[in-house]
């Protein structure tokens, strides 16, 4: 299957574009071992255990992330899969595709805290780079730490709404909207911060924690189906609860 791929190079060490590092799986393979999700059906399944041993007494505290899926969503999700296989894409599968937007988001999440909008062309949508520029530099940098999501902070990751259209033209498109749930140790003002799930993390030996914080974040991809378009994913749509709305 040709997977998700971000369009546009960036500036990394490598001979690859970000785009194929990210989600070409002829360049970095998604299957690797139980790496799958676990279903929005399954609610309160421990998602990440983060453990301290002290003289070999292995403690472990787990988050856990609680979601009820509507069962209209899902079927109709389900629906637009097989639509997207049946008459865009054949080997098109929503567990590889979360694989590799789980990766664009934690880059795409690392740029944006440190402000490094150039390296966001070629995998964001031109118009909303500006916005996101506008936006950041409003933030202080306790807000901007925050944006960041690493690939061990990601608690979470579901598929929310999917969508076909067609222009005036007759081009084609699908976009799909990715929800992650991610743990972030930035400091943060409380009174900006209301409705956010705070954990205290074990990191040492005893009276050490690491206060994390759960936060929310929403990207939406889009590929254009149209025939002889090159098969590129492109992020238009960015939001991180109570930073950038």
């Amino acid at each position: 299957m040709a997977l998700p791929m971000l369009r546009g190079c960036c500036r990394v060490p490598s001979p690859f574009s970000l785009a194929r590092l990210l989600l070409n799986e002829r360049v970095l393979p998604l299957r690797s071992g139980n790496t799958r999700p676990p279903p929005p059906a399954a609610a309160g399944a421990p998602l990440r255990a983060y453990s301290s041993d002290r003289g070999g007494d292995r403690q472990n505290q787990k988050v856990v992330v609680v979601g009820i899926p509507n069962p209209l969503i899902w079927l109709r999700t389900r629906v637009y899969y097989f639509l997207i296989r049946a008459y865009f894409d054949k080997e098109f599968r929503i567990e590889e595709f979360t694989e590799g937007a789980k990766q664009a988001f934690s880059h795409v999440s690392r740029l944006l805290s440190r402000c490094q909008f150039e390296a966001l062309e070629g995998l964001v949508a031109e118009d909303l780079i500006g916005k996101l520029k506008e936006k950041c530099s409003l933030l202080p940098l306790s807000s901007q730490k925050a944006l960041s999501a690493g690939p061990d902070q990601i608690m979470y990751t579901t598929p929310g709404d999917v969508g076909i259209h067609y222009d005036d033209n007759g081009r084609k498109f699908v976009s799909i909207l990715m929800r992650f749930w991610y743990l972030t140790s930035a400091q943060l003002p409380e009174d900006t911060m209301e409705g956010a799930r705070i954990f205290q993390v074990s990191i040492g030996g005893e009276g050490e924690a690491e206060t994390k914080r759960l936060l929310t974040a929403i990207y939406e991809f889009q590929r254009e189906f149209t025939k002889g378009v090159p098969p590129d994913w492109t992020i238009t749509r960015i939001e991180h609860s109570k930073l950038l709305d």
